[in-house]
């Protein structure tokens, strides 16, 4: 049996990076993964490769649509779905390939295969090569998540299909209802819309990216709505019903019947976690009533040596919040201050334009009676935004009305997920919204819309009115 220091369950950004940093600090580490190649659902099946379908469509886009506004000729501009596929493909190998060289050279002993524990100490891994077993004084689990199917409508990857399969069409749908109004759902739609799908949203909830404010979600649904995606919110999704080679989604609102055809229908109302045939029933680990791993304030679960972190546990399903957490379970694992601020874990859609948001929304802060000032500042003021055909949406600074200091934030428009980050930064060390303001941006930069925010807080914006 193979010992090792430390047993990580899971190869995703979680998982590898928690393994990574067990390796630096100078831990015999072993890196489980089922799949073939490392990097998980967000590199093999899920941010990467969304984000790269987005990035090629967004320039079909702009040839197509816009290109001729700035005294470009391109003549009859048509998407070619394979070769968009392969470049997809390409930005995906070499992300995973990367992953392995960085174990590679960190000395992390990689097993392939589907593991599962045997005790509180032991594990099981059955592989290509047959099944080996592992030992370690600590277990990490980091096994992620998987798309929610509805009971009445199983995935068949034909016409009901997952992120999984919307990543890989092999042409463009005519129709596609794309089931949830959140971030996978929308992303996605805006892809295949792109390139000539007819995209119907539908929601259950009031209104799409429910967790945003009323602002900010009234002026994404415009936008994309004017790119061609219909948006049905406050609508209950029923059933299928099969017509030859075509789909129609029944649903209702307001208790009346609704039917929308479709080639494919999209189920993205959210991930679960993977936590089924782990063994965690004869390591002593405890599940909450969602499946979710039970862990304590440091990550560590009912069992002693064995951890959890990403979306096995509970919290926002993220990448980047998974990596934090393995980063610090791996330095309390060597008896170093580990720290995740769980508070300040930015959110995405990466749509264009982009809405990201941290910490509290304005009308969050106002459900819970936080007296608050807001500042808002539009992209259509920003010489940046007007130079590059940006100006849809804004930047909004929430801070306590007597300390000044940053309580959350939500941005709509282009790099609204790079723009975030400065906030964050802000917010992790304790700023105020006068403290954003004053902080020199270079010009011209759409960040600068970030700074005049902040200073809206006080009404002190130097370009609005």
């Amino acid at each position: 049996m193979d010992a090792y220091d430390l047993v990580v369950i899971g190869a995703g950004p979680g998982g590898y990076v928690c393994a990574f940093r067990a390796a630096q600090l100078g831990m015999r580490v072993a890196l489980v993964e089922k799949r073939a190649t490392l990097g998980g659902t967000c590199l093999n099946v899920g941010c990467i490769p969304s984000k790269a379908l987005l990035y090629s469509s967004e320039q079909l886009v702009f040839a197509r649509d816009h290109a001729k506004d700035h005294g470009i000729s391109t003549g009859t501009v048509t998407a070619d779905v394979a070769a968009l596929m392969r470049r997809k493909d390409a930005v995906v190998t070499k992300l995973v390939g990367g992953v392995s060289a960085l174990a590679k050279a960190r000395k992390v002993t990689v097993v392939t295969g589907t593991a599962a524990f045997t005790s509180p100490t032991t594990l099981a891994v059955k592989g290509p090569a047959g099944e080996k077993a592992l030992s370690a004084k600590n277990f990490v689990v980091a096994t992620g998540s998987a798309p929610v199917e509805l009971p009445f409508m199983k995935f068949d990857g034909r016409r009901v299909v997952s992120s999984d399969d919307a990543i890989a069409f092999d042409s463009v749908p005519a129709a596609l209802v794309v089931v949830g109004g959140g971030a996978i759902g929308l992303e996605l739609g805006s892809v295949w819309a792109r390139l000539g799908s007819a995209v119907t949203i539908v929601e259950f909830l009031p209104k799409i990216v429910a967790a945003y404010d009323d602002d900010v979600v009234r002026t994404f649904s415009r936008a994309l709505q004017k790119q061609g995606l219909k948006i049905e919110t406050g609508t209950k999704v029923t059933g299928l019903r099969e017509e030859g080679t075509k789909s129609v989604l029944l649903a209702e609102r307001d208790g009346k019947p609704l039917e929308f055809p479709a080639d494919k229908v999209l189920v993205a109302v959210g991930r679960r976690p993977f936590t089924e045939g782990l063994g965690l029933d004869k390591a002593g680990v405890a599940l909450d009533d969602k499946c979710r791993v039970k862990v304590d304030e440091k990550l560590r679960t009912s069992a002693p040596g064995i951890w959890a972190i990403g979306d096995v546990v509970a919290g926002p399903m993220l990448a980047h919040k998974a990596e934090e957490d393995g980063v610090a379970v791996a330095e309390w694992i060597a008896g170093k201050a580990g720290h995740v601020n769980w508070d300040l874990v930015p959110a995405i859609v990466y749509t264009e334009p982009e809405v990201a948001s941290v910490g509290l929304g304005e009308d969050a802060a106002k459900a819970r009676g936080l007296s608050v000032n807001v500042g808002r500042f539009n992209f259509a003021a920003n010489g940046r935004a007007i130079s590059g055909d940006a100006t849809d949406g804004f930047v909004k600074v929430v801070a306590d009305a007597r300390t000044d200091r940053i309580l959350g934030a939500q941005i709509i428009g282009r790099g609204a997920g790079e723009l975030i980050s400065e906030i964050v930064t802000h917010m992790e060390y304790g700023g105020s919204a006068e403290d954003l303001g004053r902080t020199i941006h270079a010009h011209p930069t759409l960040s600068e819309a970030v700074k005049e925010a902040g200073l809206a807080v006080s009404k002190s914006a130097i370009h609005a009115i």
